[in-house]
């Protein structure tokens, strides 16, 4: 078996400048192009044993940024720990002083921009927007389901609040953007437990559907409380993502995972599924290969069902 790679105490977990390394003498270029090393951009290398996460691509731009850059928009939601904001493979979101005369280039997006003081915080080395800063960009700069998405993260992990949306509206009212931001803030939803379910919620909206609700409380008749990924409370209507889907977070109806007394969990799910449809409501359920290939049959069932149930488009 062939001996671990070698790697110099000071470049253990790191992130460099290849050209640095081997002006210091801790690496010759053959030793670069070793298995210890991944080359993340030109002249820049990282311990092959760190994550290929957004983070990483944030750590290797940081290198080639003047310190007065901050990351913004979905890369500093990501750095907040929303981990489907951005991949390693997605554009890095930065803001800098526009005298920097910093342009955007191949996988990096800049953002001329003055900050606040207020806006950006100093974490691990890495400069990033605050939370309230980063719900704004990632709203006037992203996708809206993307953007729904993250906030739906952002604000069940508590790191903004419902009240801090009405504030970040009202510090920038006078932005042109503030129209598309404030579509964000109207749909999103803490209870939503995977950017999945969020995807989902705000497709059914562009859809033409009105807004369903994540995980709606409903109580049976045994006083147990069931809690479905998307519903419409108001005609009794639910959709489950399945759980064989990879576009699922595998969390059931009562959102607790089986014990190993409950059984098979898809078995727990179709008897949740079923004291739903005894409790009065029409439940229907979308798998991966749905979304992707035949969203807008499913569209027209969930349209039938909620018209059938009393909506008024």
């Amino acid at each position: 078996m062939a001996p671990p790679p070698q790697r110099p105490r000071a470049l253990q977990w790191q992130v460099f400048r290849g050209s640095d390394a081997v002006r210091r003498d801790l690496l010759s270029g053959k030793q670069l192009r070793g298995a210890a090393w991944m080359r993340v951009h030109h002249d820049v290398y990282a311990d092959s044993r760190l994550d290929r996460d957004h983070a990483l691509a944030c750590r290797a731009f940081g290198l080639r940024l003047p310190v007065s850059a901050v990351f913004a928009g979905p890369s500093a939601a990501h750095l907040h720990g929303v981990e489907h904001a951005a991949g390693f493979a997605d554009d890095v979101h930065v803001i800098v002083p526009p005298e920097t005369g910093v342009r955007s280039r191949p996988a990096m997006r800049v953002h001329a921009i003055e900050l606040e003081s207020d806006e950006w915080e100093a974490i691990n080395g890495l400069r990033r927007t605050t939370p309230m800063r980063t719900v704004w960009d990632v709203a006037c700069w992203s996708e809206l389901a993307h953007a729904v998405g993250i906030l739906d993260r952002l604000l069940d992990d508590g790191l903004v609040a419902p009240d801090d949306l009405t504030a970040i509206a009202a510090r920038y009212e006078d932005s042109p953007s503030l129209g598309r931001a404030l579509r964000v803030f109207e749909l999103a939803d803490a209870r939503s437990r995977s950017h999945e379910e969020s995807h989902l919620r705000i497709r059914l909206v562009v859809a033409g559907l009105p807004p369903p609700m994540a995980r709606y409380p409903v109580e049976l008749n045994s006083g147990r409380v069931l809690h479905p990924g998307v519903a419409w409370p108001d005609f009794r209507v639910a959709v489950e993502l399945d759980e064989r889907s990879p576009t699922n977070d595998e969390r059931p109806l009562n959102d607790e995972r089986p014990s190993t007394n409950d059984g098979d969990p898809e078995i727990l799910r179709r008897y949740q599924r079923s004291q739903l449809i005894a409790a009065g409501w029409d439940v229907l359920h979308v798998t991966g290969q749905q979304l992707q290939r035949d969203f807008t049959t499913f569209v027209t069932d969930v349209r039938k069902a909620l018209l059938g149930r009393g909506w008024l488009p």
